[in-house]
């Protein structure tokens, strides 16, 4: 029944009914010294928080204590995916705590500079299946725009470290910018679904986003608009009634947002997802596995369920793709059958997310999962359960 060993299982088991450890709730923002003078209305704002995002030691030290790892990493963190944090993301962070699983995300480690013989700057081949600038086109009925290479936090584990980085997006020629795309999209009538994403276009200018989206739904043969996005998660400020208005005129359009651990889900975080939900914008998550963060079957459960109680349907667990620089995040793919085990059967099934793996070298999404088809023959399938109880299915 399980890929584990009978000691991996057994400690498994335990934490499945062991309690969550308590969460640190966020810090009031005004009882850290850097953002104490901080006007209400600021902290708000979303370009603010943009603005003032923590982009070196010296800003990240008075929020946090720092260990000699995370200093190296700082400094060695220069050009693509350097360190920019949200000032709203800075108050979930454990200031003693190194291994706090938001601090892991966002703060650069001595590690990612330890590159492992099959890690691979491009993992899921984008580059190659990319039939014109800013799109990839790997399955037959849907592809994948890359708007900006802008997000409001950058990921420690981001498989699109190759291309995201901190620059400002210009307006100017931005309309011209994804002339090819569209050309592209409008000529092969088998696309239904367009998949925009980055960076993170949510991060874009409302009038940007609106003239990208507005002309994609142009096109007739386009049913279905997707976000990939992550801010509703490190800068839910972004999500305003402005916006929610704007992205209602182009229905149907789905958000993914990428959540990774339980403290992500915040009350702020909670008002922005009730705003999408009720403009009627359905909301799926996707999660990376990642050692050290939510790799833990009790912290998983928890996960799916907080998100089903803000209308977040848990969508997709992805197996850390194997990224230059990622290898300390990485779990055994049996890690993540393990939790899908504890998942099928002992909870909802709308809280139970698909486990796929990113075929390196572009095979797309491969599901994984643990084995329920015990053996088959001609009209018969033995199967089991998710008790282990052993049931025959006769066609």
């Amino acid at each position: 029944m399980s890929n584990l060993p009978a000691v991996e299982n057994q400690r498994i088991k335990q934490e499945v009914i062991a309690p969550p450890r308590t969460t640190r709730r966020p810090r009031d923002y005004q009882q850290i010294t850097l953002y104490k003078d901080v006007n209400p209305l600021d902290w708000e704002d979303w370009r603010w928080q943009i603005k003032n995002r923590i982009c070196t030691k010296d800003a990240l030290s008075q929020i946090i204590n720092l260990t000699p790892n995370e200093e190296k990493g700082i400094d060695k963190a220069r050009g693509r995916l350097s360190m920019a944090i949200t000032p709203y993301w800075g108050t979930l962070l454990d200031p003693e705590d190194e291994n706090c699983p938001i601090r892991r995300q966002a703060v650069p480690v001595a590690q990612e500079f330890l590159i492992s013989p099959h890690e691979m700057t491009d993992p899921c081949a984008e580059d190659r299946d990319s039939p014109a600038p800013h799109l990839v086109h790997r399955y037959p009925d849907r592809v994948l725009l890359l708007s900006t290479e802008q997000c409001a936090m950058y990921c420690r584990h981001c498989t699109r470290r190759r291309l995201v980085g901190d620059h400002e997006e210009k307006e100017a020629g931005f309309a011209n910018k994804f002339d090819e795309a569209i050309d592209y999209i409008k000529s092969n009538r088998k696309i239904r679904d367009v998949l925009i994403s980055g960076g993170d276009p949510l991060i874009l200018e409302d009038d940007l986003l609106e003239s990208l989206i507005s002309r994609i739904r142009s096109i007739s043969h386009v049913e279905l608009l997707r976000l990939g996005t992550r801010v509703p998660v490190t800068l839910p400020q972004r999500i305003t009634e402005k916006l929610v208005n704007m992205l209602k005129k182009y229905s149907p359009i789905w958000l993914s947002i990428h959540f990774n651990h339980p403290k992500e889900i915040t009350k702020r975080c909670e008002i922005a997802c009730d705003m999408l939900s009720e403009a009627g914008i359905p909301l799926g998550s996707q999660t990376v596995l990642l050692k050290g963060v939510n790799d833990r079957p009790y912290i998983m459960k928890k996960l799916v369920h907080d998100l089903l109680k803000i209308r977040v349907r848990p969508y997709y667990i992805y197996q850390c793709d194997p990224v230059r620089g990622t290898q300390h995040f990485r779990t055994p793919v049996a890690t993540g059958i393990n939790i899908m085990e504890k998942l099928r059967g002992h909870t909802s099934g709308y809280a139970v997310p698909t486990y796929v793996i990113d075929g390196p070298g572009g095979g797309g999404k491969i599901p994984v999962g643990p084995n329920y088809i015990l053996s088959q023959a001609k009209g018969k399938y033995v199967l089991r359960n998710y008790k282990g109880k052993i049931y025959t299915y006769l066609e």
